[in-house]
Order: structure tokens, then C-alpha cells, then sequence
């Protein structure tokens, strides 16, 4: 029991003493003595009082010296500072922001990619007229199609005339460019139309929770993540519960799902050999102390902030919460926040940190909409000194009824009962 509720309880010595004298036939002196030694207890809390954890003032003090394991715990009182750094960082970790907006590459040709190569020459035909002199008169433009050939590891391809063609990261109309090019001198007039068969050098991976992993091939309309989502056929779990993490040469980064739906900046081209995941990460808080329920809570991946986590919690209990003491427990990376001490950080590089809320502050309310919630925080709120002191009577009562009953107090004639 904290110091208030102590003095309190003193102060009320006299009143209950002199209440039950009248009530019982029992000495004020025994009366005293009894509620003095119920009183010295106080000082052990919460040893011997009940509780769900510990008050406002032991939180508060966690970094006193009487609380040696809690001295490397951060406590910061949340404002409004707090709240805009906090949602910052979260918005730094956009698509639009990490990877960019830029558009998709143009696309070129690799070693596994099938191409196949048609070639015109005009009349009179010196190279390839006699191949189709069958089919078309002197005057018309002869062409002809070479089977589809698949670019080799050195990254080229073979083309009667002209030899090896360089095909390595090059469009097709470079191809094209580069065959006219060698066929000049051996061909009237050549033109040139290169084709891509099978495309196995521009692919996005799609894999995890979605209903079918592919290998998705880029064209040039420019897919993008959504584009990737739907043709793997869609995730298999609820979209609010839906992460999509991307991996882009040596970045990985990860966003909600929702709110790549939501945001159309998010929504951002893809580039051959991004692997698109999709993660089932269901998130939630853990509540204890006077709430309307204590328990695990899930939320949605796009996150929900403190306002929202109370009142699925139930909100504060009224008649035992004390307002002023909300308190969130999260491992923090070090670099979260400006800290008011150095921070030790745990063998994983988190550091511990205790964020008070004061509910009696009405602009605390507008704070507490923007403070975000994380996955496995702790949300705790403290009973009011007002409800330790209620305990406390109740276990005095406690102790008087079994007096009367074993007939060691007896009630007076002008006593109507116990009347607490």
C-alpha cells in the first residue's frame, strides 16, 4: 500500500475504533491495537495485500535503487513528441519511400531466354530470295523465320550470315538493330523482328501464404505487387491479417497488406528477380490490471493505436483503475527514441522500455490516438490507492466476523449488526 492510502488508513483509526467499541462489547484499546498491527503490514505491499501488479508508485520508481532489476529500464511519459517520433519512424519503412516510385525497367534479354528472329529482305532478294522463291514473286519482299533458339550462357545467339549476335541485357529492338547491322552488304535492305518466346530472365518469385507460388514474368506493361498477389491467385488468410515482405537485390523490407490495398504509392513496379512474400503475421497485446478483461488481443497488421487497443480491451475499470496509470511494456530498438539515460539493450540489441499514460490529462486522449501499438506489447493499468485501501478493509471485516462468531467480540443490545 503506498504512502497516501497508509496515512489514510491512520487517520481512520479512531473513527473505526471508536465504531466498533460502540457496536462491540470489546475494549478501544484492543480495537486499536488490532486495526495498528493490520496497518503495519502496510509497509510489506504487496507481500500480503492482493494484487494484479504493482501501483503507480512502484512503477514510477522502477529506477530507484530499491528496484536493481529495473534500472536499465527506459521510463518516458508519453506526449505528443513521443507519439509523432514513434509514427514517424513506421512511415519511414513505406515502399514509396525504400524502394521508390521508379517505373519499370525496359526489358532486356538474358541466358534461358527463347527468342526467334524473322528477316526481310527487299526485292531484288540477293541472300534470302532463293529460300522462298517458291512462294512469292520476283518483285515481293522475301522474308524468313529461323526456329526459336534459347540465348546461351555467354548470352548469344546464332544467326546464318550474321554469327553470334549479342543478346545480353539488351531490348529486342537492340537485337534487331545488331542483326540488320551484320547482315548490311549480304542482304538488300534487311529488316529485322525479334520476338521473345519464353521469358526466364525477367521473373518475379511469388511465394508464401498465397494459393499458388509462381514465377511471374515481367513484360512491358510494368506489373506491380498487387499484379504479382493476383496472379499467385490471392492469399489464403483475411487481408487484414496479410504482411507483404519484398526482397530487392540486398533490402528487405516488409508492409501490411491493407495498406498496400489503401495506398496506391505503396502498390510499386516490380523489377526482375524480386521475390514477393506473403506472410501471415497475426498480431496482438496483452492486457492486465483493471480493464474490462485481461487476455491476448489480436489486431490487424496495419496496426491499431492505443485508443483502439483499450477499448478492445474494455476500457478502464472505474470504480478500482487509476487513470493516471496506463503503462505499455516494449522492447524497443535503441534507436527509437532520444533516450532520457543511456540505454542497455538486452543480447538481442532492444532496450526496455515502461510508456506512462496519464488519462486524467484530457489532451492525453488525443495523444493516445496516435500512439501506435506494436506486436507483443503489454498494456498494464494499476489500481487506484483508493481500491488498495478498499482491500484493506475488506480483510479487516474479514477478521472482526470470525471474532464475533467464536464469541471472542459480542455484540452490544444497541448494535444492529456490523454496520461497515
Amino acid at each position: 500500500m503506498d504512502f497516501t492510502v497508509r496515512i489514510s488508513a491512520i487517520r481512520l483509526i479512531p473513527v473505526f475504533t471508536s465504531s466498533m467499541s460502540n457496536r462491540f462489547a470489546t475494549p478501544r484499546p484492543l480495537m486499536t491495537s488490532l486495526f495498528a498491527l493490520l496497518l503495519a503490514g502496510c509497509a510489506t505491499y504487496p507481500g500480503w495485500l492482493p494484487s494484479d501488479g504493482p501501483s503507480r508508485e512502484q512503477v514510477m520508481n522502477s529506477n530507484s535503487k530499491k528496484s536493481p532489476r529495473m534500472t536499465n529500464i527506459q521510463l518516458i511519459d508519453v506526449n505528443d513528441d513521443v507519439a509523432r517520433q514513434l509514427l514517424r519512424d513506421r512511415h519511414s519503412a513505406l515502399f514509396s519511400d525504400t524502394f521508390g516510385t521508379t517505373h519499370k525497367l525496359p526489358y532486356v534479354t538474358g541466358p534461358g531466354d527463347v527468342i526467334d528472329v524473322t528477316i526481310w529482305e527487299a526485292p531484288p532478294a540477293m541472300l534470302f530470295g532463293s529460300m522462298q522463291a517458291s512462294h512469292a514473286g520476283a518483285g515481293t519482299a522475301q522474308s524468313i523465320t529461323f526456329p526459336a533458339q534459347m540465348v546461351d550462357n555467354n548470352g548469344t545467339i546464332e544467326i546464318p550470315f550474321a554469327g553470334a549476335i549479342d543478346c545480353n541485357n539488351k531490348t529486342p529492338e537492340q537485337i534487331e538493330h545488331e542483326i540488320a547491322n551484320q547482315l548490311q552488304g549480304k542482304a538488300h535492305q534487311p529488316q529485322v523482328l525479334v520476338r521473345v518466346v519464353s521469358n526466364n530472365t525477367d521473373n518475379v518469385t511469388i511465394v508464401g501464404e498465397v494459393n499458388k507460388s509462381i514465377r511471374m514474368p515481367l513484360t512491358a506493361r510494368g506489373e506491380r505487387l498487387l499484379d504479382a498477389i493476383a496472379s499467385a491467385g490471392g492469399v489464403r488468410q483475411s487481408v487484414s491479417k496479410m504482411t507483404i515482405q519484398l526482397t530487392r537485390d540486398k533490402q528487405v523490407h516488409d508492409l501490411p497488406l491493407d495498406t498496400i490495398i489503401r495506398d496506391p504509392r505503396q502498390n510499386i513496379a516490380l523489377q526482375p528477380g524480386d521475390v514477393v512474400t506473403a506472410l501471415y503475421k497475426p498480431q496482438s497485446f496483452t492486457v492486465f490490471g483493471a480493464t474490462g478483461k485481461n487476455q491476448e488481443i489480436n489486431f490487424e497488421a496495419q496496426g491499431i493505436s492505443l485508443t483502439q487497443a483499450l477499448a478492445r480491451a474494455g476500457g478502464l475499470q472505474s470504480n478500482v483503475a487509476d487513470a493516471r496509470a496506463v503503462f505499455i511494456f516494449r522492447l524497443e530498438d535503441d534507436t527509437a527514441l532520444h533516450w532520457t539515460h543511456p540505454p542497455q539493450t538486452t543480447p538481442d540489441g532492444k532496450v526496455p522500455v515502461i510508456y506512462q499514460v496519464d488519462l486524467r490529462d484530457p489532451a492525453s486522449f488525443f495523444v493516445a490516438q496516435n500512439f501506435p501499438m506494436d506486436n507483443k506489447d503489454v498494456i498494464y493499468v494499476s489500481d487506484a490507492p483508493a481500491a488498495d485501501l478498499q482491500k484493506f478493509l475488506n480483510i479487516i471485516v474479514s477478521v472482526i466476523y470470525p471474532l464475533v462468531n467464536a464469541g471472542i467480540v459480542s455484540p452490544t443490545t444497541s448494535g444492529t449488526g456490523l454496520g461497515l
